[in-house]
């Protein structure tokens, strides 16, 4: 295939998922959950407050003090924190299911290509907009990080100084893992507890490594979580992964599958549901 033709169908996939957003923005009236934000702000700041009194000044004395092998192991876990290894698969899904030819797939294949297709947008946005949030409070507020607790203490401000080394507050890994855990959270509500436990460890590997306070994390994990949130709501709207919910939070659809039914069963069910997804997801 040309180059010119790549590109033309490139550009139109494009135009018709902005033409099927447009439309559903416009004939879906803006009906979301009913979640207390309010009093879940307040209870993550006030979290946040909390850990800060009891905790900071304890993190900021230790740093140094861990064992070199208990800090290889957290220095180890603490990069899986980057938003790379979420925003780059992600980015790369949608650059390949741009240049599909959707026409060409079967039923079954456009449904699989669809719910990656979505699944990777959702990752973009909730991942994507939290991280430049975090970076836009944390350069703003610019707290110094533990390292440097010894020359300027628990708490001290320098906004807009634009230096990694008043970075701190909110921390960027902790947002991310947030993130991810609000994601898993929408996706797989029962087995939310297993994804608490990864996400919170990823996260607090940056209070063992010396790069954030405790209260950068645990302000950092709720903003990525709400952030993954909106995110999920906003799909519902839209009718991407999650159907219109009449509950407290997003619920995915039926027709939402990663991974392909195999065997004569699982192609009439695959079928069946990519006949409903196509149907539901007509502009």
């Amino acid at each position: 295939m040309s180059a010119v033709a790549l590109y033309r169908r490139s550009l139109g996939n494009f135009r018709d998922t902005i033409a099927i957003v447009r439309r559903r923005f416009a004939v879906r009236p803006a009906r979301y959950p009913e979640i207390p934000w309010l009093v879940w702000v307040a209870a993550w700041l006030l979290l946040a407050v909390a850990v800060g009194l009891s905790l900071d000044s304890a993190a900021g004395r230790m740093r140094g003090e861990w064992t070199p092998t208990f800090v290889r192991f957290t220095d180890f876990f603490t990069d899986f924190g980057l938003g790379g290894w979420y925003l780059i698969p992600a980015a790369l899904c949608l650059i390949a299911a741009n240049l599909t030819d959707w026409r060409s797939l079967s039923r079954r294949s456009r449904l699989l290509v669809y719910n990656w297709t979505c699944f990777a947008f959702l990752v973009l946005c909730a991942v994507g907009l939290s991280g430049l949030a975090v970076n836009l409070l944390k350069y703003g507020i610019g707290r110094a990080r533990p390292l440097y607790f010894d020359s300027f203490g628990v708490l001290s401000l320098h906004p807009l100084a634009m230096d990694a080394r008043f970075a701190g507050f909110p921390s960027g890994h902790a947002t991310t893992m947030g993130a991810v855990f609000g994601i898993l959270l929408l996706l797989f509500p029962r087995r939310w507890y297993i994804a608490l436990a990864v996400t919170g460890c990823i996260a607090s590997t940056r209070v063992f490594v010396g790069a954030h306070y405790p209260s950068d994390t645990v302000a950092g994990f709720g903003l990525g979580l709400a952030f993954a949130i909106v995110s999920g709501m906003v799909f519902a709207r839209l009718g991407f992964i999650f159907r219109r919910p009449s509950s407290t939070r997003p619920v995915p659809k039926r027709t939402f599958r990663l991974l392909s039914s195999s065997g004569s069963t699982g192609k009439s069910s695959a079928a069946g549901r990519s006949r409903e997804q196509l149907s539901a997801d007509r502009p």
